[in-house]
């Protein structure tokens, strides 16, 4: 019973009564200049509805009355846009033919039943009806006023029924067309690919910042050298520095979206990971081999968080052990390798949100990478391609 008795205490039955009454006003003031012409409020309506920034002024009202926001959020399949074409201008026209007859049919009820329930009340007291309402005939009797809140009755799920047809109409002639479906969906899928990015580059940029000074932290600690000490705490700053560096260059992304991607660190900037490895105790030998500078932009940035991360794994796992580092460029792509020797406690192939970040990267750019045991080491390697980057 409570389920049925809900649309009379819910804001939106009586904000979407609003909208229905809102074109009855305007037909009545019409009819009252002229009863002879009913029609031609129906004719302009049509030719309204051709105007582009007619939709724009209807979805707004739509969105408003209709499908009034409970947490904020406008509705979005009811678009609030001018008409940019005239499928759109048609659909608008359309739109106001049928909020018309909505209209009409939620103002008879609103003005008639009423009224017949006033009657009835008068019929029961002994008055004649006035013979304007659904009444009409009826005569005095004591037994009109337990049919006086018939009408009422009616009234309320008309009126709500012709508020659920209005606004599936809003959504059917008003909603976003299907390119414009398919556009919001792209861009959608766009902001899940940049944030999926940016939490990629803050995993990389900060990890690797973390893990160079707790290993920095800890080697200090056990060395008890002030020298020692002193060499650790420089590179934590430095690295600290270039990890804040990094974090703001995401934060800009954040803040601005149209900043260059050519901000981010690229490849040719690898010694300055090389170096805060080495300075983390690791024995780093590198070897680069192939002009670096020739690497697409994508590529090259990519290929410093493939390096980054697999350095912050060895460092994590490994400590001090010996890491080798290959780069090379050469027949159109970027072979990265990275190999430090399998302590027990790097994971199993496969395993972790780094690596599959690396894997994730190579991907993208329609390469591969691969991690895992290799004739006792803990490999990272990947194959990028050059040629299919523009």
């Amino acid at each position: 019973m409570l389920r049925f008795l809900h649309p009379l205490t819910a804001q939106v039955t009586y904000t979407r009564w609003l909208h229905l009454l809102m074109p009855s006003a305007a037909v009545s003031v019409w009819l009252f200049i002229s009863m002879d012409t009913p029609w031609v409020p129906v004719v302009l309506a049509a030719l309204v509805g051709l105007i582009p920034g007619m939709r724009l002024a209807e979805g707004i009202q739509a969105q408003l009355l209709l499908t009034p926001a409970e947490r904020g959020a406008p509705d979005a399949t009811i678009s609030v846009a001018p008409s940019t074409s005239w499928s759109e201008r048609w659909r608008t026209a359309l739109w106001l033919e049928v909020r018309l007859l909505c209209a009409g049919l939620a103002g008879l009820a609103t003005v008639w039943l009423p009224a017949t329930t006033v009657d009835l009340v008068r019929a029961a007291l002994g008055s004649e009806p006035s013979g304007e309402w659904f009444a009409t005939g009826l005569g005095p009797h004591w037994w009109a006023v337990f049919l006086a809140p018939v009408p009422l009755l009616i009234m309320f799920p008309v009126i709500v029924g012709c508020g659920e047809l209005i606004t599936a109409a809003a959504r059917w002639l008003l909603g976003p067309t299907p390119v414009q479906r398919l556009t919001v969906l792209e861009e959608r899928t766009e902001q899940l690919l940049e944030r999926n990015r940016i939490a990629r580059e803050l995993h990389d940029s900060i990890g690797h910042a973390l893990t160079v000074a707790v290993v920095q932290a800890g080697a200090a600690r056990a060395a008890r050298d002030p020298e020692f000490t002193e060499r650790a705490l420089v590179a934590i700053e430095e690295t600290g520095r270039c990890a804040l560096e990094d974090l703001e260059r995401v934060l800009r992304v954040l803040r601005e979206s149209g900043t260059p991607p050519g901000q981010r660190p690229s490849l040719i900037e690898a010694d300055r990971l090389l170096d805060s490895a080495r300075g983390a105790g690791a024995k780093v030998d590198a070897e680069v081999s192939g002009p670096l500078e020739q690497v697409p932009g994508s590529v090259s940035r990519e290929g410093y968080r493939i390096l980054q991360e697999s350095l912050t794994n060895a460092l994590r796992h490994s400590r001090a052990a010996p890491v080798r580092v290959r780069i090379s460029v050469a027949e159109g792509r970027l072979e990265l390798e990275v190999t430090n020797p399998f302590t027990g406690s790097t994971g199993t192939p496969g395993g972790g949100t780094g690596l599959r970040g690396i894997r994730e990267r190579a991907a993208l750019l329609g390469g591969n990478a691969k991690t895992g045991l290799y004739e006792g080491e803990w490999m990272v390697h990947a194959s990028l391609p050059l040629d299919r980057i523009r």
